[in-house]
């Protein structure tokens, strides 16, 4: 899978960017071309979608020689779209729990929970993601609200990728590849137990009461890459609230 983001919509940390990027004699990849270079790898069951020049997604249900992912989802709801990687295994008992039928699927799910933490909040979103039982990675584009929503699971059995690409948009996936050709330095593992959203940015949902801390990464010829988040765990961060969408409500983190 592959999601670009336009700087207005996605704010990453700073320190997602690398100064060598800047001096790299890479030629780096154009985020419209790596979007041509995923379908052309997966000619039969991939596809994307555009936003105008705001967000690009696109996926494939084919699974990468590399990847050890089970399935990959993807759904469309109301303008809300979702990227899926993984499955969880108390998939049933949550589709009671959010109204949702049996034949729903992971995708069809985090969408509905995103939906009720967007629509009926303030609700502790880390308390939402910690109820998700297995292994998952997902990105939730959400087209009228512009906003974006990202999460990966904190058992490690699946990995996401985010970077910078050369014209400020920022790049999400699990193709590493893909990341580095666009991102060249600029680029880290998105952390597990983390979620990222556009308003109220990286925060880690197994810690919600913690700060993230930047840590430096070096690539093996000793050039200083995109740095990588971590739980500070001798911190401590007053509780956010994140605007609810068209309402004077508010949503809890």
């Amino acid at each position: 899978m592959l999601a670009i983001f336009q700087k207005e919509l996605v704010n990453p940390p700073k320190e997602l960017s690398s100064p060598a990027s800047l001096g790299s004699s890479m030629k780096v990849v154009p985020p419209q071309k790596a979007i041509n270079n995923f379908l052309s790898t997966n000619p039969r069951n991939g596809f994307s979608l555009g936003f105008g020049d705001k967000a690009f997604l696109a996926y494939s249900s084919a699974q990468p020689s590399s990847n050890l992912v089970e399935q990959r989802l993807f759904c469309g709801v109301n303008d809300m779209y979702c990227i899926f990687l993984g499955s969880l295994h108390n998939l049933c008992s949550l589709n009671r729990q959010y109204g949702l039928s049996k034949g729903a699927n992971e995708a069809m799910l985090v969408t509905q929970a995103y939906r009720t933490l967007r629509d009926r909040g303030p609700y502790p979103a880390h308390q939402v993601l910690k109820d998700l039982e297995g292994s998952f990675g997902f990105v939730i584009y959400d087209h009228n609200a512009g906003k974006v929503f990202a999460a990966l699971g904190a058992n490690e059995s699946v990995k996401l990728y985010w970077g910078i690409a050369e014209d400020g948009s920022i790049m999400i996936s699990d193709n590493v590849a893909l990341i580095k050709a666009s991102c060249a330095n600029s680029f880290a593992p998105f952390p597990n137990g983390c979620m990222y959203h556009s308003e109220r940015g990286l925060m880690s949902f197994e810690h919600p009461m913690k700060q993230m801390k930047a840590m430096p990464r070096v690539d093996s010829e000793g050039a200083m890459c995109g740095a990588y988040f971590k739980v500070d765990h001798y911190s401590n961060v007053v509780n956010t609230i994140m605007p609810r969408v068209g309402s004077e409500a508010n949503w809890t983190l």
